[in-house]
């Protein structure tokens, strides 16, 4: 005879076993066979007894915040909004301001939280200019926090760490993005922007390594509006280059507007574009888009 009864039996002394709550118990012994612990309820919590009310718990942590986003804050509405509440008072409103700015004071209690409030508001500003990822934005503002950690920042500047740290998540995570995007968009200069990239590259250890000239093809073409034809064709240019040894010591970015130039000019059919305006795109010198060409000509 064959058993059919797929039911769960206990392994100790063959008794059945019944699920509650998290917890797998046998009816018989009480063992403890299986354990889940994981709340596979709804995230969001019902107040006042309202099924439709759902609220959220919170937002997730965050290492783009000071305090990992667990601080509360005090809202500025008028308190004319919702169902149950009235509308405030004066005195209740300056109570209330009074209250607000002793819990900021209190919010950011030392000079070093301070400095990382300031440092990961810069990097947010910078990230949103250049369209990063979120991920971008987190991990550059835990390079910062690191750098902080082990006292890099002293004598040098906030807006120069703030900005190489997000030029150094670039480089780590192959995203291009040349020292001029980011010096156009931040509060630093180029030479705060080296120094404190140096300090963090020589002190952390960063994984970075050469530029891949490929990664700037794309953005490139769209903004010289080219095809995806041309695009492909120059990155067959790179990757000739790459194989001759012929891109050491060369600007990553002027290479890859170079092969863009080249590709464009091979077919009638394909729109052609000019040295100055490869140029621009890379924001390099013009002779370095023809000493590229040329050594294109010769292989």
């Amino acid at each position: 005879m064959v058993n059919t009864d797929s039911a769960p039996v206990c392994p100790e002394c063959d008794g059945r076993l019944r699920t509650r709550g998290t917890e797998t118990i046998c009816e018989e012994c009480g063992l403890v066979s299986s354990e889940d612990a994981i709340d596979r309820g709804p995230e969001w919590r019902s107040f006042d007894g309202e099924e439709t009310d759902q609220r959220r718990t919170g937002a997730p942590l965050t290492r783009s915040r000071h305090d990992r986003g667990l601080s509360t804050k005090i809202g500025y509405g008028s308190g004319s909004s919702g169902k149950y509440s009235a509308r405030l008072t004066g005195r209740k409103r300056r109570q209330i301001a009074r209250l607000r700015r002793e819990h900021n004071r209190a919010r950011i209690s030392s000079k070093a939280d301070r400095n990382q409030v300031y440092g990961f508001t810069e990097i947010r500003r910078i990230n949103t200019h250049l369209s990063l990822p979120e991920s971008t934005r987190e991990q550059s503002c835990a390079l910062f926090e690191s750098a902080q950690s082990e006292g890099l920042l002293q004598g040098r500047s906030l807006e120069g760490f703030a900005a190489a740290a997000v030029y150094a998540t670039c480089r780590t995570r192959s995203n291009a993005r040349t020292i001029d995007e980011i010096t156009d968009v931040a509060r630093a200069d180029e030479d705060e922007l080296t120094v404190a990239y140096d300090a963090l590259n020589r002190e952390l250890g960063l994984p970075t390594g050469p530029i891949d000239p490929t990664q700037y093809l794309p953005r490139y073409a769209s903004q010289l509006d080219l095809e995806t034809a041309i695009e492909n064709r120059a990155r067959e240019y790179v990757d000739t280059l790459l194989e001759e040894g012929l891109i050491g010591g060369r600007n990553p970015s002027g290479v890859a507007a170079a092969c863009l130039y080249k590709a464009a000019g091979e077919r009638a059919e394909w729109p052609t574009i000019t040295q100055a305006d490869a140029a621009t795109v890379a924001d390099v010198a013009p002779v370095t888009i023809r000493s590229t060409v040329m050594n294109l000509r010769e292989l």
